[in-house]
């Protein structure tokens, strides 16, 4: 096995981990979470799970971005970026890009205070918006990976 192979499969499973956990989260503990608690309660019930989750996928986020990025150097395909049948590398930079900031800077600087803050005032409310981004990422970061996989075996370009 080459240095090449060993990254791409330290990708795939990072990627496996931090998108199907956050599908997840989404599909099965967001649902399950507004079933079973009250409104006042979901937020802190919610952080409770998936918190384990969160600091997990602040590895397996790092690690994809770093094999992917050993990979671009290591085969020299940068100029693949500037393909516009490449959509799907600078798709997955870019989802890598939100989740970095999400994970390292916007949760814990500045999402954090302002959704307690907000699910004070608005439990249900909050809840739901949590829900809505929850599938708004994973609506992106299942474009992605499908154009990640056809890309890289040739069926859009």
């Amino acid at each position: 096995m080459d240095d090449v192979t060993l990254a791409r499969a330290i990708h795939v499973l990072a990627v496996i981990h931090w998108f199907g956990g956050v599908a997840f989260v989404t599909a099965v503990i967001l649902p399950a979470v507004a079933a079973i608690a009250e409104p006042a309660n979901r937020l802190a019930l919610f952080e409770a799970i998936e918190g384990r989750f969160s600091a997990q996928v602040r590895v397996s986020v790092p690690l994809a971005g770093l094999s992917g990025f050993y990979m671009g150097e290591r085969l020299d395909a940068w100029d693949r970026f500037l393909d516009p049948a490449g959509w799907w590398l600078i798709a997955m930079v870019l989802v890598w890009l939100l989740f970095m900031a999400i994970l390292f800077i916007v949760e814990p600087l500045l999402l954090r205070r302002w959704f307690h803050r907000r699910a004070a005032s608005d439990p249900d409310g909050t809840f739901r918006l949590v829900q809505r981004a929850h599938w708004g990422l994973t609506a992106i970061g299942a474009v992605t990976a499908a154009g990640g996989v056809l890309g890289a075996h040739g069926f859009l370009g």
